[in-house]
């Protein structure tokens, strides 16, 4: 499992998911993107219980919300997330299948999964000429 993709979804998600009933999540999926939203949203579902009962985790999930793109903070929630997911297969297994959700879609040629800090990550599924993609 690639726990730095994992928390890179998570990080600029978290604000909202750590504020779950705010008005302010009403405009998360326009922040990171929909497909990024609701990724975000069902791997916090599994991972929540988790970080809930282990207090290192929660703190380092609410560092990460007030500061999603510290290098430092997500480090720190790497760890911790790390340390869950290697305890827990089944739950490790499980966020697998989430995260290669969107990436098994017949049809799709590229995925982008874009957030509020890093605009640039592209990861290719099919072949694609480059000359074919405007950004």
């Amino acid at each position: 499992m690639d726990i730095a993709l994992l928390v890179k979804i998570l990080a600029p998600c978290l604000p909202f998911l750590l504020n779950v009933g705010n008005k302010a999540v009403e405009g998360a999926s326009q922040k990171v993107g929909e497909d990024v939203w609701n990724k975000a949203k069902a791997i916090w579902a599994k991972l929540h219980p988790k970080v809930e009962v282990k207090e290192a985790a929660k703190e380092a999930a609410t560092d990460v919300a007030q500061k999603p793109e510290d290098e430092d903070l997500q480090a720190s929630l790497r760890v911790q997330l790390k340390k869950i997911l290697d305890a827990d297969t089944a739950l490790a297994e499980e966020i697998t299948k989430i995260l290669q959700a969107s990436t098994d879609k017949p049809g799709d040629n590229i995925q982008m999964n874009a957030n509020a800090y890093d605009q640039s990550t592209v990861k290719q599924v099919g072949k694609i000429d480059a000359n074919q993609v405007n950004f």
